[in-house]
């Protein structure tokens, strides 16, 4: 059996006060003075270190700690003079998809590289828009070797990148088929590139450096490359370098000593790849195609040519078809061209990245389950780093994260600590799933359930299907 797959991660503080949910209460006006004060005996022991924690301030906003949210100071405060509000710093974060709630999660991960764990359990809704609309199977949980991080069983969540033959054929005991290049990954989870209003120059080693130490890849335009630092010939193996339509072919030194490669969708996408491959055949070449009002057909237009190795299949941040007026959601139209290519039977041949809306763990096995191969992030890692989301930097403001300041050590702990996390997270949802290896789950809709399909099962005889506006 191989080695475990493992990410070495270490706590890292916030540099800033964290924006908590619930802001403080001052308990001084109309105060009994009760010995047994119930903010000082606060089971969390939040107001025990207020006085410390006001003593250095710098900011109004650092008044807003992080409240656990049990109301139990404001139940058994005995003259009634607590309450508990909402932090209107917290919920000025964030947009309608990255919620203040995410963003809250993805800083813990970040510090802690811990499975996010609510005591209270689940306290949301159970259905909703995008991923919200799908559940997954957890069945298999009752059973002890099914425990996840913790289990007795290995649960393997290494993927291949790159084209698969149909079949093999054999001559006198040996291989006769021509095995086309892979790229092996330990978990399904690559860097992508960051929208361009949200880029910093300076994240650029840090990337790579993550990349390196979670054994995963990084997807960077080739004109970027200088901003990788002077170690990345060393690291070629973890780039992937982005050309452009226009963007002219690295020198034959790079494409040499690269694994994976990805490429602009054009009308001259072939004739790329063949000039590509004419440097060098063992190198996969990924093909990035924008989810559009084209997307879907285009992915699986290109899906059906024996030239094309991996399809990259892109929404918007927030998961949403690019130009639409009425935008399909990146698990849909997945789906739909998982399952256009499974009918076609070539599904297994072509391998399926998708990015885009990938806010959360859980959702990075939802889009593998409705048929992607590998997803690759980005916002999280910026959000890892105590982006608050308030497009100040979008929009040329100062970053109020102070984003432009973070040390190395910082950066790369942080973005290495959600990583790790995630894949922590994946491995308990295959273990209690009943999955022991990620090429499994994907395309395994049977061990989901989708709110749409239940709806009209249950409701569509006698309501008829829902008219989508």
């Amino acid at each position: 059996m191989p080695k475990k797959y493992h990410i070495e991660t270490k706590k890292v503080a916030p540099r800033l006060p964290k924006i908590g949910k619930f802001g403080i209460v001052d308990w001084h006006e109309d105060c009994a003075r009760c010995h047994n004060c119930v903010k000082k005996a606060c089971v969390y022991d939040r107001y025990r270190q207020e006085m410390e924690y006001i003593k250095d301030l710098d900011e109004f906003n650092a008044m807003f700690f992080e409240c656990m949210g049990c109301f139990s100071c404001v139940q058994k405060c005995t003259k009634g003079l607590l309450a508990l509000t909402v932090n209107p710093e917290y919920e000025r974060m964030g947009n309608g998809y990255f919620t203040p709630d995410i963003i809250l999660t993805t800083w813990n991960q970040a510090e802690t590289a811990g499975i996010p764990v609510s005591g209270a359990g689940y306290r949301g809704k159970f259905t909703g828009t995008g991923f919200d609309s799908m559940w997954t199977d957890m069945s298999e949980i009752v059973r002890p070797t099914r425990d996840g991080i913790h289990g007795r069983e290995y649960i393997s969540t290494s993927v291949d990148i790159g084209r698969k033959p149909k079949l093999l054929s054999f001559e006198d005991n040996r291989l006769a088929t021509a095995l086309p290049p892979l790229v092996d990954l330990p978990a399904p989870i690559i860097i992508d590139i960051f929208p361009e209003k949200y880029q910093f120059s300076h994240l650029m080693p840090m990337l790579l450096a993550v990349a390196v130490k979670t054994g995963t890849m990084m997807i960077v335009g080739w004109e970027q490359n200088g901003l990788l630092g002077a170690d990345k010939e060393k690291h070629l193996s973890n780039i992937i370098f982005y050309l452009g339509k226009d963007t002219p072919l690295p020198t034959p030194e790079i494409l040499k000593k690269s694994r994976l490669i990805e490429i602009a969708d054009n009308n001259k996408t072939e004739q790329r790849i063949k000039e590509i491959k004419a440097v060098n055949p063992e190198l996969v070449v990924a093909v990035r195609v924008e989810l559009d009002s084209h997307g879907k057909e285009r992915s699986i237009e290109l899906a059906r040519n024996p030239i094309i190795e991996v399809i990259h299949i892109v929404s918007d941040m927030n998961g949403n078809q690019i130009g639409a007026e009425k935008p399909e959601f990146i698990k849909d139209m997945t789906r739909h061209i998982h399952t256009s290519l499974v009918k076609s039977g070539i599904r297994d041949e072509v391998t399926i990245i998708a990015s885009g809306g990938i806010a959360l763990a859980e959702h990075m096995a939802k889009e593998i389950i409705c048929g992607a191969d590998v997803i690759a992030i980005n916002m999280p890692l910026l959000l890892a780093l105590e982006c608050r989301f308030c497009a100040n930097c979008r929009d040329g403001f100062a970053c109020p994260a102070k984003i432009e300041n973070i040390t190395a050590q910082y950066g790369i702990g942080r973005m290495t600590n959600l990583i790790a996390a995630w894949h922590d997270q994946l491995i308990e949802v295959m273990g209690a799933m009943g999955i022991r290896e990620a090429r499994r789950l994907r395309g395994e809709t049977g061990r989901a359930l989708f709110f749409d399909d239940i709806e009209e099962e249950i409701f569509g005889r006698l309501f008829g299907k829902r008219i989508r506006v």
